[in-house]
């Protein structure tokens, strides 16, 4: 029997994490010659600082399967704990827990800053003496991994059900505002995206011919919120109302900002959010209309509703964690499994691979081309990008008595064989 695996991940989940999850399992259990016992870091690399190791192992084969459709982080729990350079004695302990359990295999699944750790353990434990393979397995619905040209990855697992969840949701608002426009004929809806505009730019696959008043405004066409505001009652004067999806990383002034512990900003546990900035402007200022301006903010469902997946990323999200296991055994260290897009008009895809350290070091932005010169819009080039990420049909998501069935995994631990630890940002 071989050395045994150890999977982690971190920072926000997706519709599909857990599709990669089974990933990862079902060819892990394929090498039993290589690969010996599975684990899981309960609630990310915390849970590996507290040697909280979850056995996947043992779980029943219909569990890991039903993880396909089992949304959010809830199977093996997530963390935003970002070990930090300074924060040597907490390296040092993720080194004693892997000794400890005899890890061969380490696998982290996360953004930027997940590859960035998977890449210094896997340095740090080869230096302390320990044959331990690092490797990565890409994950955010931001689709903020990896570089702006596309060559390191293609788009990351979590994003095509997302672009799917705005697609649905908007096609719902147009209807509801289209009939409710005499009273409330703007509305407004607010996106994730700190940075990044790929999560508003789906909106736009909900009305790919442009035929409703749709307007769509990223952070990145650093609009201001009179500018927007103006935007917004030339759309109202125009056509009669306006359906409006921004992103919360607008500047729109002070927020009340929150950051979480990788520095990123948390705008849902902010004092204010974009979308009421710009409702109140609206309603304050007067819009080019009867009535008023109302508003909505979209949270956690956009990451944690198993039934808007797209089938297209499931698959692909499993064929990445497959490819993270074949890295693995293969003795590829200090790699991220990766998806490709070859060229041509029939979409397909290849799994390969990039070093953890330009990962962890690269940063993608939302092409300018694909933003239209009025800054309120995107261009048919991205809705070429993204539409084949969402795929056709709804995810068959298993339901038992009206309720849907998700995976249960059995809480069996392996054996603590070290003393307790408190990682180092928790301690007061």
């Amino acid at each position: 029997m071989g050395k045994n695996l150890l999977i982690a991940q971190s920072g926000g989940p997706s519709p599909v994490i857990n599709s990669s999850l089974r990933g990862v399992v079902e060819a892990a259990r394929a090498f039993p010659e290589k690969i010996g016992k599975i684990y899981a870091g309960y609630h990310g690399i915390e849970g590996v600082l507290k040697e909280e190791l979850l056995d996947l192992s043992c779980q029943r084969e219909e569990e890991i399967a039903l993880l396909r459709n089992t949304p959010a982080a809830g199977a093996i729990g997530t963390c935003r704990y970002k070990v930090k350079a300074k924060q040597l004695e907490d390296f040092d302990r993720i080194v004693e827990v892997l000794r400890a359990h005899d890890i061969g295999y380490f696998l982290y699944n996360g953004g930027n800053d997940s590859m960035d750790t998977a890449n210094k353990v896997a340095i740090l434990a080869r230096q302390r003496g320990l044959d331990v393979v690092g490797v990565g397995v890409p994950k955010t619905i931001d689709n903020d991994v990896g570089d702006s040209e596309f060559k390191l990855i293609d788009h990351t697992p979590g994003y095509g059900s997302v672009a799917r969840y705005w697609q649905m949701i908007v096609q719902n608002a147009e209807e509801e505002n289209r009939g409710s426009s005499p009273a409330d004929p703007v509305l407004v809806l607010q996106a994730m995206g700190r940075k990044i505009g790929y999560i508003p730019a789906a909106a736009r696959l909900a009305d790919p011919k442009r035929e409703t008043p749709l307007l769509i405004f990223l952070a990145e066409g650093k609009l201001t919120l009179e500018a927007m505001a103006e935007r917004v009652n030339e759309e109202v004067k125009s056509r009669g109302r306006a359906v409006v999806v921004l992103s919360e990383g607008c500047d729109v002034g002070d927020l009340g900002l929150v950051k979480d512990s990788f520095g990123h900003a948390s705008f849902g546990a902010s004092q204010t959010t974009a979308q009421q900035a710009l409702v109140n402007y609206l309603n304050t200022h007067g819009i080019a209309a009867k009535g008023a301006a109302r508003g909505q903010v979209f949270g956690t469902d956009q990451r944690a509703t198993a039934i808007y997946a797209s089938t297209v990323d499931l698959d692909e999200a499993y064929r990445v964690g497959q490819k993270a296991v074949l890295l693995a055994v293969n003795g590829e260290n200090g790699f991220m499994s990766t998806i490709l897009r070859e060229p041509g008009m029939i979409y397909q895809v290849r799994y390969d691979k990039a070093p953890l350290e330009l990962v962890a070091n690269s940063e993608r932005t939302f092409p300018e081309a694909w933003i239209t010169p009025d800054k309120a819009d995107v261009t048919d080039a991205f809705l070429d990008y993204v539409r084949p990420l969402v795929g056709e049909d709804f995810p068959n998501v298993p339901v038992v008595n009206g309720r849907q069935r998700f995976a249960k995994l059995e809480p069996v631990f392996a054996e603590k064989k070290l003393p307790a630890y408190i990682p180092q940002a928790d301690r007061k």
